[in-house]
């Protein structure tokens, strides 16, 4: 895992602390670059995006989904959590926590927008990220390149039905030209880009492709972070007013998470996966797709949502959380193979 990466967390509460002062200071470049817009679309952020997102699709090949019918039992969990699962038990925990329980404490003019957010992180399945969980728990590589790459075709298709569904049974409103048009730019372009690119450098030989891979993979998490400085510019102060809304907003998260990986290890123990397919398997059910979801809800409800802030709340607790269901994985191996073997 690289420093960006190992300590993703640090720096995005530094985005926090940088946005939030000079969104307070000097807010004029930041109303600007806020009306950059085409189409809803603020153009500053799209670019940052692409640039977010296009260097982890890289590393997607597509030509893996051959290896799904090696592991269709891992796949079938995979997909059930994912799809069936995830996005529905998020839409529930985040009516229950934020229309209910903590309901007293948020600005009432966002609860909407807090659970849309919240959707739109349990909608979009990890891409990248998963690939280095995969590793640290010594997970079938060619499993987890499989369940990516399924999952990012689907992704294609399902990502604007399942919002837009939970986002009705919310009642929230659903921009669907936005939502789609959101789709188209930061889910189909960059996949086809990235593809592109992809093949372009493997022609070049496998060490040119993993050098441009080291070269570039910094780009990803330094586009996010400029992402987050000029998002926390704008929430700045909302948060100064409600310091505690970053906390209520974790409790949903967190418990999804718990839920989901959890639920996919079992899944995989039960029809007797092996450890190297389970682990994977868990590990992509409870993490998220967070670049996707911030250029989402930035899209769609803006720099000032609290979908914006709700999804930037998924980033700052990913890496944390998920180095702790690493090593809840890594420590139940045991317990896990002897069960799988019974299955």
């Amino acid at each position: 895992m690289s420093i960006f990466e190992r300590y993703l967390t640090v720096w995005v509460f530094l985005c926090i602390v940088v946005g939030i002062a000079l969104g307070q200071f000097i807010p004029a470049p930041f109303h600007a670059i806020g009306r950059m817009e085409v189409a809803q679309v603020n153009l500053p952020v799209g670019l940052l995006i692409w640039v977010m997102v296009i260097p982890m699709l890289i590393k997607v090949d597509f030509a893996s989904l051959s290896q799904v019918k090696a592991h269709w039992k891992g796949i079938g969990v995979t997909l059930f959590v994912n799809w069936a699962v995830k996005p529905f038990s998020m839409a529930f925990l985040g009516w229950l926590f934020v229309r209910q329980v903590f309901a007293p404490w948020l600005p009432a003019e966002q609860l909407d927008s807090y659970i849309a957010g919240l959707i739109l992180l349990a909608a979009a399945p990890c891409t990248a990220m998963v690939f280095v969980w995969s590793r640290l728990t010594n997970g079938h590589p060619l499993f987890t390149l499989s369940q990516v790459a399924l999952n990012d075709t689907i992704m294609v298709f399902a990502f604007a039905p399942i919002v837009g569904l939970l986002l009705g049974l919310s009642a929230i409103t659903v921009p669907w030209d936005t939502l789609i048009t959101s789709v188209v730019l930061y889910i189909v372009i960059p996949v086809i880009l990235a593809q592109l690119i992809r093949r372009a450098l493997l022609a070049r030989g496998p060490a040119a492709f993993e050098a441009t891979l080291a070269k570039i993979g910094p780009w990803s998490i330094s586009a996010l972070l400029a992402t987050l400085v000029l998002l926390f510019a704008f929430q700045g102060q909302a948060i100064i007013e409600q310091p505690l809304v970053i906390a209520m907003l974790a409790v949903p998260i967190l418990i999804q998470v718990a839920f989901n990986s959890a639920l996919a290890y079992w899944l995989n123990r039960q029809v007797g996966e092996s450890h190297s397919v389970a682990c994977p398997s868990a590990l992509i059910g409870a993490s998220n797709f967070f670049e996707l979801a911030v250029a989402a809800a930035i899209s769609l409800f803006g720099f000032q949502s609290g979908a914006a802030l709700a999804t930037v709340v998924g980033v700052l607790i990913e890496v944390p959380v998920m180095l702790l269901v690493v090593r809840l994985v890594n420590q139940s191996k045991g317990w896990y193979e002897r069960g799988a073997a019974r299955a």
